[in-house]
This record gives C-alpha cells, structure tokens and sequence, in this order.
C-alpha cells in the first residue's frame, strides 16, 4: 500500500463475493445511496463466482474496480487484493450480506478523523429482524469456540461476557475485537501492521487484525452512531463437515497458536497493558 501522505481517495470500500450476485447488487446500492462524501472508490473482489455476478457488475457498477479470482481463495487472501490496489485514506471492509443505512459510513470516517488514536471501528449492527447483532467481542478463548456450538442454556451464560451482552451497546466504548463484517480501518495503521494473514482461509482473520492493531499501540472503537444491517451468513454452521468448515477451524489454531493463548486470555491481556 502506497504511503498514507499520498492517498488520492478519502475511501476504498473493499467488498468481497462468492456466488452472491442479488445479495451484492442490493449491497452495492445500499452502498452508493447511503455515502454523503463523493471521494471514494468501489473495489469488488470476485471469488469465483459461477451465478452471473461480473456479468451483473459490468451493466449495473461499471465504475466499479472488480478482480475477479478463478477459484475461492478465501476471505484474507482476497481482501488482500483489494488493499493492494487500494488508494483511500481509510479502508472499509464490507461484508456482502449488509445493507448499509445512510450517513453509516461517514459517521465512521468522521470519528477516525477527530481521533487519530484509533486504528480501526465499526457500527452497530442488526439482524434483518431488527434484533442487536453482538458484533462487538472480547477475544475468544478455544473455550468459548467450543461453547458457541452448544445450543444450550447454560452455554449462553458462559458467553455473555465475551458478546458484551451486560455493556450498553448505545455507547462509544473501546472493544477488543468488531467482526469483520464492517470494519473502517486508517490506512495508516495497515501500513504499519500490514495485511490480513493469508493462512487464515476463512475466520478468524477479523480477530487477529484487531490484536494485532492493539499490540501495535491502536484502538479498537465500538461506535452505535452508525447502523448496518448484517443478515450474516454462517457457511460453517450450514454444513459442520464441509471442507471449508475444516479451514475455518485450521485457521483456529493458528490464531491461538500464534498469540500463544488457549483457555485462558490472562497473558494476553497483561502484553496489552490491560485486565481480562
């Protein structure tokens, strides 16, 4: 990524797609009716799409700077692409199943620029049927991975602290990690940590970059003044056994493995200067 003094947008909007053209297409115009600023670019990351998606970018956002893989290279990798061609001052990473409500974004871009502390934020995000998405989170432990597949009570209790379920998420707060689905990042701070690690297929890369943003000195900011509705996608969910859910939890492990924490986050926090 060029260096940030000489950044000729003031947004690159990164949304990655995988058989997902009518989602993108209402994405997209979400998108453009919702911005209130007029620099800013569209980069569309094409997975391999087979259902008629480049088709439909072509005659409907021809403005729209597409790279179109020939197979799923996964979520980091192709994000990556998107940041490598990238000329904003700050970078959203769009999740193809939003919908984006007016005034969202530049509500984001204007807190990074009165607080340039911090590195990356997201909004408050809600379900199609208008129920609080729990997009903002402590960082996991295996534990809680395993808890979060269990549909039990008891399991829901375990989890509370980690969803930030007892926070008022109609605050600003700083939060350990936003899910990826909508993340404004400063570009500054990506050229200081660098990109997505690649050998995470599909989750948690999201996690990861916030740590590792933080280990850096950056904040991570919760901020309910912007609203996206995320209809969220859960392909491991779907199918348990499926090759893509073994990448997920390959990818798992090194996130663990790579911050040296399992079962408990005590070490984490203590390098972060901050109690669990």
């Amino acid at each position: 990524m060029k260096n940030s003094d000489k950044f000729s947008k003031k947004l690159s909007v990164i949304i990655l797609t995988w058989n997902s053209k009518e989602m993108l297409c209402s994405c997209l115009s979400s998108l453009y009716s919702s911005l209130k600023i007029s620099e800013y670019e569209v980069i569309v990351v094409d997975n391999g799409s087979r259902d008629g998606t480049t088709t439909m970018i072509a005659g409907n956002f021809p403005e729209i700077k597409l790279i179109k893989n020939a197979f799923n290279r996964g979520v980091a990798p192709a994000r990556n692409q998107g940041l490598q061609i990238a000329h904003g001052k700050y970078i959203l990473l769009l999740d193809v199943d939003t919908t984006v409500t007016v005034g969202a974004i530049d509500t984001l871009i204007d807190y990074l620029d009165k607080h340039p502390t911090v590195g990356l934020v997201g909004p408050k995000l809600f379900y199609l049927d208008g129920q609080l998405q729990y997009s903002c989170r402590k960082f996991p432990t295996l534990w809680t991975k395993v808890l979060r597949r269990i549909p039990i009570k008891a399991a829901e209790r375990f989890l509370a602290d980690e969803l930030y379920k007892n926070q008022n998420h109609n605050s600003i707060q700083e939060v350990d990690y936003i899910i990826g689905a909508c993340q404004l990042i400063r570009r500054k701070a990506i050229e200081e940590v660098g990109y997505l690690d690649e050998a995470m297929f599909y989750g948690p890369e999201d996690v990861d970059y916030c740590l590792r943003l933080q280990k850096a000195g950056w904040k991570v900011i919760y901020n309910p003044q912007a609203v996206v509705i995320h209809k969220e996608q859960r392909i491991t969910k779907k199918r348990f056994f499926s090759k893509i859910t073994w990448k997920h939890i390959l990818s798992l492990m090194r996130y663990f493995h790579k911050h040296h924490y399992y079962l408990s986050k005590k070490k984490l926090y203590s390098q972060l200067g901050r109690k669990p």
